[in-house]
């Protein structure tokens, strides 16, 4: 089975109840989707998993996802994790697993931006690299199907290809009109691995630790409201119909049966033309919401040293080979 073009993300932000989640992937279902995003540290695929079981959906036209969390990066911690999930979401086998950040770096649920681990490492990629080839004997083993990568830059997924034994099949991402990441978006594609756009509609229910007063709101661009006006639709559905012009699959999390409808359609009827993505193109202003500050380290200077924005791996002293580990 392909991945469907369209999934349904079930981070909670931490407000949506476990429950609640279950029940918006369960009206999913009945809707049309076939694609779930989980993951362990959402804290709901146990819940999830009982929708699944009881869908009367055959599990070869489900594609589930399920992501290893930042504490589980050890080789035997990352089989264990995904032993959990499946046993969690009563699957044999997952279609796809993804590492969620490229940091061994926790944090607990609903912490605050301030929250910072005393034992937060910056991306050391020989540690990465064990963490990858516990990934690559879970495909082995039939565990699961395809492997990925998820909050990775291009400098890091380059040394990950150079690497590698199995390839990543996709690499989850920001992606959104006014945060296209087109560069990097290019380089996946080129690799020949499949873009996965997480907060597709500019992430409006995301944590408050992830908000900062220099954020913008795609769907209240003045360009994505006036093509929602052309195409008759809400300003969501134009972001969504953006990722599919792109070649991106996004994975938009609502609980409400009216926009789990109209997020599915956005992307079945409609598309934009060339010309109306080539005009989103020009709004793009680098307006990352997830910043990721919670997972920085000691020396870090802010959330852009997580993102290589130069190209660059920012590894301090102390954690080269021979330091600190």
């Amino acid at each position: 089975m392909d991945m469907p073009i369209i999934g349904v993300g079930t981070f909670g932000s931490d407000h949506i109840s476990n429950r609640e989640m279950a029940q918006a992937v369960k009206l999913a279902l009945e809707i049309g989707y076939r694609n779930i995003d989980c993951a362990s540290v959402y804290g709901n695929e146990r819940e999830i998993g009982e929708v699944l079981a009881t869908s009367g959906i055959p599990r070869d036209q489900l594609w589930i996802t399920s992501k290893v969390w930042n504490d589980s990066h050890a080789y035997q911690k990352v089989i264990a994790s995904a032993k959990q999930s499946l046993k969690d979401l009563q699957l044999e086998y997952l279609d796809l697993y993804l590492v969620h950040w490229p940091f061994p770096n926790f944090h607990p649920p609903m912490c605050d931006v301030t929250s910072r681990s005393p034992d937060a490492r910056p991306y050391i990629h020989e540690q990465f690299m064990e963490t990858w080839s516990a990934m690559e004997a879970l495909v082995k083993e039939g565990l699961v199907r395809h492997i990925g990568t998820s909050n990775m830059s291009k400098a890091k997924l380059e040394l990950l290809l150079a690497s590698a034994s199995i390839r990543p099949f996709a690499n989850e991402m920001e992606l959104h009109p006014l945060f296209g990441q087109y560069g990097l978006l290019s380089y996946v594609q080129e690799q020949g691995i499949r873009a996965i756009g997480y907060s597709p509609l500019g992430s409006p229910n995301r944590p408050e630790r992830d908000t900062t007063s220099e954020d913008k709101v795609d769907m209240d661009h003045p360009v994505v409201k006036e093509l929602a006006s052309k195409h008759n639709c809400h300003p969501a559905a134009i972001c969504l119909k953006w990722a599919q012009g792109n070649g991106i699959v996004p994975i938009p999390q609502s609980t409400k049966e009216r926009n789990l409808r109209s997020n599915f359609q956005s992307v079945m009827e409609d598309p934009l033309s060339s010309e109306e993505l080539a005009l989103l193109r020009t709004i793009d202003c680098n307006n990352r919401l997830i910043k990721g500050q919670v997972f920085l380290w000691e020396g870090a200077e802010s959330y852009h040293d997580l993102w290589d924005e130069d190209g660059i791996i920012p590894i301090p002293e102390r954690y080269r080979k021979g330091g600190v580990r």
